[in-house]
């Protein structure tokens, strides 16, 4: 089995969720007491999301790029950094380690084009919405039509993110507001929406909607558990 490296914090809250979902997959393959072998450098989120909103990227990219040496150091065999957003300096890291990324918008395009879809609504925080290096990267490699929610829904979004999920609290009204902006992009034309945010799985599950939803959380696990145990 290989280590699986963990950049995680940004939130801690979907990190236990990486965890989780990791160790559950590997107990579902391989039975018995197994479990993943990880080795996780987690930051604070604090410093990462001050440098976001000052547009401070290189600052971001420094502190990933020694947390991503340090699971390099511990013995990871790959990496996987556990949120969608700070992606953005993904070219960065993977420059500065010796180690394969598994990228997250990779693992959910995959997923989606598997399920036959071509049109997709995604969430997220106003950065992976709004700039080029995750949507663009899933339009370029995989063909895929990309919709977002209009500026002030945007906006709402990506409010709810940081003021709540990022911070453990779940709202039914926010819930609400996530899922009358999924149905805004199903009108548009989305045949399924992608939850690019690794924190946003916890508002909002499949039994809510009948709208087909791509949880990029449990699906970067999983991709984790599959190269974890590929030989």
């Amino acid at each position: 089995m290989k280590t699986i490296g963990l950049l995680g914090g940004m939130s801690w809250e979907s990190t236990k969720t990486y965890y989780h979902l990791i160790n559950e997959g590997i107990k579902d393959r391989l039975g018995g007491l197994h479990s993943a072998k990880i080795a996780m450098v987690s930051v604070d989120f604090h410093e990462i999301e001050q440098r976001q909103h000052k547009g401070d990227w290189a600052g971001t990219a420094s502190i990933l790029i020694d947390a991503a040496r340090g699971t390099e150091a511990a013995g990871a065999d790959f990496l996987l950094i556990c949120t969608n957003t700070m992606h953005k300096v993904a070219p960065q890291i993977e420059q500065a380690i010796g180690i394969p990324l598994l990228h997250i918008a990779d693992a959910t395009a995959q997923h989606v084009r598997d399920a036959g879809i071509e049109t997709v609504g995604l969430l997220g925080t106003s950065f992976t919405m709004e700039q080029a290096f995750y949507k663009g990267r899933m339009a370029d490699a995989y063909s895929l039509n990309v919709l977002v929610p209009d500026k002030a829904d945007r906006d709402l979004v990506d409010s709810i993110i940081y003021k709540e999920l990022c911070q453990g609290k779940i709202e039914a009204t926010s819930r609400n507001e996530y899922l009358r902006i999924m149905q805004a992009l199903v009108d548009r034309g989305a045949e399924g929406i992608i939850l690019g945010c690794t924190e946003i799985g916890s508002l909002v599950q499949q039994e809510h909607t009948d709208i087909p939803l791509f949880d990029t959380t449990a699906i970067h696990a999983e991709a984790a558990v599959v190269e974890a145990l590929r030989e």
